[in-house]
């Protein structure tokens, strides 16, 4: 019997223990620590994102071009809501009752216990009724947050626009939650990171009407958010307010560069729309709208996406080629008989009527076709056969950043095409063409593909004589240096001193009133380089190209001009450039006729 007195003594002795441990957990709970007392009354503390004020977008001269508006999220915590007021609800919000409950099930199908967004980005007026009835609204608070707002109603393919996260974007970065904000194009997409700032947390303590009475313990437990980081665009906004009225009515592109740092001046693609159409509750809307204009395609970016013969401005490659291979000099001179003859068959290469003979600097002039024609036989033909006289062209060509990206900071674009020997080998059979198959590489057409902005980079190399700075749109970014990819000289496979002569040629292209094809561009006091281009379109009116730089020494602009369906490069490409490099070098207009002329404007497409 004594043995079962001792685990008597035992059993309850455990008991004793376990309730002593109770009571003393208890109290520490109810008296020394009160965070258990935080957890038990969860329902009256409110766990609310800080979203951070996305980082401000200045231009060149601190013109703020991208700013914040404030908007507000309606969110609902469906387990919280014990109780919902259909009548009260849909009349604040201004819907009906179908709506109402298909928000509801969203909400309950993406959690019962998280906050969602109920409505996004009410309006103030809507914001102000709801303030006064939160407390008839359990489960139901207003979040903060901030749209994007642009004061020149411009640039709407360099700035970009910014929009709600998607699947893929959720799966992939935890950052992000639904509902969350994102740069969607431009440089809101290029510098996501720098502008989104990072997220915070706030507890905020409500009574039993919903409403917030201030931060739980003053905010010690708060995660403050921190703001986006302010950033200094490349571009000239005015410049870029401009060129987007010249090309008004008009379909292709304008981009002009800073040679001696490679910034983006500005980059224009028509048609364009206002990046305001993209910001609030109309978005998706307005996005649609602009998505489903087959024919204007204003979501389209010409300047870094569309792909187009670069023409005849691309003699100037085949011409400093020629002089870095020595078969030409400044002083050779070819015979134009209104064409180049070439082939078996005799086929002829047409050219328009001129003086002939021509020597390098009048033939860039006057931009005769037969005269680059044997340049670019003569490049060719000095190898011992055509693969390799080709690979050779090939590696010059692509040496002034042609037929790659370029490795810039916008977030789309095409490489263009430089064709391989192996595009020709699949075409023509191997070892079965030769400099006569693609001839007309010699003026910039056959399978030959430049961007817009691949052409002003290319012009801003010959007006540096010799290498450029990759193209960029941003000078700083809180003050802080760029990335040094930006910084470092790309040099073409061409001694600088043979550019000169070039250079010399696209003087004339302007100034030579018998030979220049590019008469319009002519200024008094500001010296302009240029080379016009009309590429051949198989579906209408040629296009109308221009490339050209100013001055001529120490440049401060390099521009390309593409205006689809224009006909020929003096049309409308020369004077669009023009105007834009006296809107840049001077600040105002003194050929206001022109000027008229080219914004009233209109091409029948």
């Amino acid at each position: 019997m004594k043995k079962y007195e001792n685990r008597t003594y035992i059993i309850g002795g455990f008991f004793v223990l376990v309730i002593l441990i109770f009571i003393i957990r208890l109290f520490s709970i109810q008296v020394i620590d009160d965070s258990f007392k935080t957890s038990s009354e969860n329902n009256v503390i409110r766990k609310q994102t800080d979203y951070p004020r996305r980082g401000l977008i200045y231009d060149r001269n601190n013109e703020l071009v991208v700013y914040n508006e404030a908007a507000y999220d309606l969110m609902i915590t469906p387990k919280q809501a014990t109780y919902i007021d259909t009548s009260l609800i849909c009349n604040l919000l201004e819907i009906d009752t179908i709506s109402l409950i298909h928000k509801i099930e969203k909400a309950k199908n993406y959690s019962m216990y998280k906050a969602s967004i109920f409505m996004k980005q009410i309006s103030v007026e809507t914001y102000s009724k709801l303030q006064e009835n939160l407390f008839l609204m359990p489960g139901f608070f207003v979040q903060t947050r901030t749209l994007r707002k642009y004061p020149y109603s411009t640039a709407s393919h360099l700035l970009g626009y910014v929009g709600e996260v998607n699947e893929r974007v959720l799966k992939n970065n935890p950052y992000y939650k639904e509902g969350d904000y994102i740069g969607v194009s431009g440089i809101e997409k290029a510098y996501e990171d720098q502008l989104r700032g990072q997220k915070g947390v706030k507890l905020l303590l409500k009574d039993v009407h919903n409403n917030i009475q201030g931060s739980f313990n003053d905010g010690k437990f708060d995660i403050k958010s921190q703001a986006g980081k302010n950033l200094q665009s490349s571009i000239d906004i005015l410049l870029q307010n401009y060129g987007e009225k010249l090309m008004k009515n008009k379909k292709g592109s304008i981009v002009a560069l800073e040679p001696s740092s490679g910034e983006i001046l500005c980059l224009i693609s028509s048609p364009n729309y206002d990046p305001n159409d993209l910001v609030g509750r109309k978005r998706s809307d307005n996005y649609l709208i602009l998505n489903n204009d087959t024919i204007n395609k204003p979501l389209f970016n010409r300047a870094s996406l569309a792909q187009y013969p670069p023409g005849s401005t691309f003699k100037l490659i085949n011409a400093l080629i020629g002089l870095q291979e020595k078969v030409i000099s400044s002083s050779t001179k070819y015979k134009c008989n209104e064409g180049y003859i070439y082939g078996e068959e005799k086929r002829k290469m047409k050219c328009h009527a001129h003086r002939s003979p021509l020597n390098l600097i009048e033939s860039i002039s006057n931009s005769c076709n037969a005269y680059f024609c044997n340049v670019y036989k003569e490049i060719i033909e000095k190898y011992p056969n055509t693969y390799e006289g080709y690979n050779v062209w090939r590696e010059y060509v692509i040496s002034f950043g042609l037929g790659n990206w370029l490795n810039n900071d916008l977030p789309t674009g095409q490489k263009g095409f430089v064709p391989s020997y192996n595009f020709y080998d699949k075409i023509y059979g191997k070892n079965r063409w030769k400099y006569s198959t693609n001839l007309s590489l010699s003026i910039g057409q056959d399978a030959l593909l430049a961007t817009p902005i691949q052409l002003a980079n290319m012009t801003a190399c010959i007006a540096n004589r010799g290498y450029y700075y990759t193209p960029h749109i941003v000078k700083n970014i809180n003050n802080d240096k760029i990335d040094d990819r930006f910084t470092k000289r790309n040099y073409a496979m061409i001694d600088s001193a043979l550019f000169e002569i070039v250079i010399k040629g696209m003087q004339k292209v302007v100034e030579d009133e018998e030979l220049g094809t590019s008469n319009l561009a002519k200024m008094e006091d500001i010296n302009v380089c240029g080379k016009t281009g009309t590429a051949q379109n198989p579906h209408g009116e040629d296009h109308s190209i221009f490339i050209g730089f100013a001055p001529m020494n120490n440049p401060k602009i390099a521009l390309a001009v593409y205006v689809e369906n224009g006909g020929w490069g003096s049309t409308w490409a020369v004077p669009i450039a023009s105007l834009m490099i006296e809107k840049y070098l001077k600040g105002t207009i003194k050929r206001n006729k022109l000027e008229k002329e080219i914004i009233e404007g209109v091409i029948d497409y």
